[in-house]
């Protein structure tokens, strides 16, 4: 089965084939997979899926790659947890956690994507493997190269966290820090990828790549019964995540596996970086760029590629954009660790957050079914804790210093 025709673009709908190209030549506008959904319908049922790996890949008839996968065999399949806890401290029924901090390899959602970026890669016969990134893309790339034993080039932010840093060196690829943000950062490695003959994952293949983000919304819809919940909540950088939620939520409908959802998507972001956000509330039709100034790193993308598409989709399933300030991160970080033993990076507290904001504005009901995605673990971002966590109780190795310190505890 040709399940996948080649790409299209987004804006013109001008035909492209199979090869690694992301811009449309006459529009300008960007490319994405166009499938063949009636030859696909003929094979995928609910029961070929559950009768698939305990990875993403389950999901193979809806991704772009035309053998078998060779990367990512243990990615994806990630904990849909029933938060009662959470749920008591937001005054609300059902809400549930969908949990990529413990996606396999390097805990983040973006394990997802490259999955589908790296096989993809290996198809177009590219040696060499390279991304842009903020961080999780960074970790991610390092390590399914090193699994795939392809040459890896990243290109970071110089004053990303330590232990996004680390976690991107120990792979040992070779990094390079940029001077700048992650605009500044992006800008180059595109104009690296006109002189090297590389695959970069979210340049050149991009279209392929961002289809792995699909999979987290396949996930928590079989997770729950082969049911669509009323509202999902997730973070934005560049917006593909959300654009590919929505992108799910209709591939789903079309081949008869649910019924027509009636999800609303809404979008995350940090107030110090939240150009989508914005656009949303002001409705506007283009995204204006903004200089990045937040504790969610993850996130901080000023002229987000897939802004307006993200928009877009928030506004087409009757969702909405949030903000969540620095101060309302840490707080919902700590909350979700109390609450579900959970430790959550940056852009989990900004989605959290902004989850308690529209059950207490009324734009989630308290009796409606939601789940938030938590998209990176919490161990690549101490330093944004580090002011904010009481100091340990430090005693001599005695009974008698226990017992005062309890008296004062108590």
């Amino acid at each position: 089965m040709d399940k996948v025709l080649g790409l299209k673009c987004r804006e013109c709908d001008r035909k492209y084939p199979k090869e690694p190209l992301h811009v449309c030549e006459f529009c300008f506008g960007p490319l994405e997979v166009d499938y063949d959904y009636e030859a696909i319908k003929k094979s995928i049922s609910r029961q070929s899926i559950e009768d698939g790996p305990q990875s993403l890949w389950r999901y193979i008839d809806l991704l772009p790659i035309d053998g078998e996968p060779t990367d990512g065999l243990n990615s994806g399949f990630t904990p849909l947890i029933r938060a009662k806890n959470l749920g008591d401290a937001l005054g609300v029924k059902e809400i549930y956690i969908k949990d990529d901090s413990v996606c396999h390899p390097t805990l983040s959602f973006k394990d997802r994507v490259v999955s589908i970026a790296l096989s993809k890669s290996k198809e177009f016969d590219f040696d060499t493997v390279s991304c842009a990134s903020t961080g999780n893309l960074a970790n991610s790339v390092a390590a399914h190269a090193a699994i795939a034993n392809l040459n890896c080039f990243i290109f970071i932010p110089a004053d990303l966290e330590v232990g996004k840093v680390v976690a991107s060196l120990v792979y040992a690829p070779t990094v390079v820090g940029i001077m700048g943000n992650y605009d500044d950062v992006n800008r180059l490695c595109s104009e690296i990828a006109g002189v090297h003959p590389w695959a970069f994952v979210n340049i050149n293949i991009r279209p392929y790549y961002a289809e792995g983000s699909k999979t987290l919304c396949f996930e928590l819809i079989e997770q729950l019964g082969w049911e669509a919940p009323d509202h999902i909540v997730a973070p934005a950088a560049g917006g593909s995540l959300i654009t590919k939620i929505g992108k799910a939520l209709k591939e789903f409908q079309l081949l008869d596996l649910i019924d027509e959802p009636q999800t609303k998507i809404h979008v995350a972001q940090a107030e110090g970086c939240g150009p989508i956000v914005n656009t949303f509330k002001d409705n506007s039709d283009f995204v204006k760029p903004v200089k990045p100034d937040t504790i969610a790193k993850s996130l901080a993308i000023g002229n987000p590629a897939d802004g307006i598409y993200a928009v877009n989709t928030v506004k087409e399933s009757g969702g909405v954009g949030e903000h969540a300030n620095d101060e309302e991160i840490i707080e919902a970080i700590q909350l979700l660790a109390a609450t579900e033993g959970v430790f959550t990076e940056t852009a989990g507290g900004v989605t959290l957050a902004v989850t308690k904001k529209l059950i207490e504005n009324g734009v989630i009901g308290r009796d409606e079914r939601v789940v938030v995605a938590i998209t990176g673990n919490g161990f690549k971002t101490i330093e944004a804790l580090e002011d904010n966590m009481p100091e340990p109780h430090i005693i001599p190795p005695q009974l008698n210093a226990f017992r005062k310190l309890m008296s004062n505890i108590a």
